[in-house]
């Protein structure tokens, strides 16, 4: 975390006890909204390197993850019709808030560190008034890129 820069380093993933490389196989850097940085910087600890870690300062592991999630679900009157709300469900949620908001694809496969764009389109349903939107700029003014000199009548064949 670079909490002055306001930029999160993805360099490695621990799942299961296993540490590697993140998702989509390298690393990445992420710029963070303003309210996530706030969050972080109320949260900031001197427990050791983890961002999240438990009280003696190793990683969570997934059944200390559980509870929290749970806890904040419950308290935010969060739920799903089937299954249960897991935190790869959260990474999800970054990319779909991001397409409805009308961020180019691009930049959400750069962002979620995605190895094709193919995966990243998953989200592109997902805002349907990017269409419309995009319509909409055949009524606008055509931009004037450069001058071009107006042709005479006499020259005009």
């Amino acid at each position: 975390m670079d909490l002055q820069r306001g930029k999160l380093h993805v360099r490695r993933t621990i799942w299961r006890g296993v540490t590697g490389l993140p998702k989509g196989g390298r690393e990445r850097t992420v710029d963070l909204p303003g309210s996530a940085l706030e969050a972080l910087k109320a949260h900031r600890h001197l427990r050791g390197p983890y961002v999240f870690c438990q009280a003696d300062g190793q990683p969570h592991t997934n059944g200390t993850m559980k509870g929290p999630l749970e806890r904040a679900l419950r308290e935010a009157d969060i739920c799903r019709e089937q299954g249960r709300i897991g935190w790869h469900d959260l990474r999800h949620t970054y990319g779909s808030h991001l397409a409805m908001r009308g961020v180019p694809l691009k930049a959400i496969q750069e962002l979620m560190g995605h190895a094709t764009i193919e995966m990243t389109e998953r989200y592109a349903h997902l805002s349907p008034e990017m269409l419309a939107s995009a319509v909409q700029q055949l009524d606008r003014p055509v931009p004037q890129l450069h001058a071009v000199p107006a042709r005479s009548a006499e020259g005009a064949h």
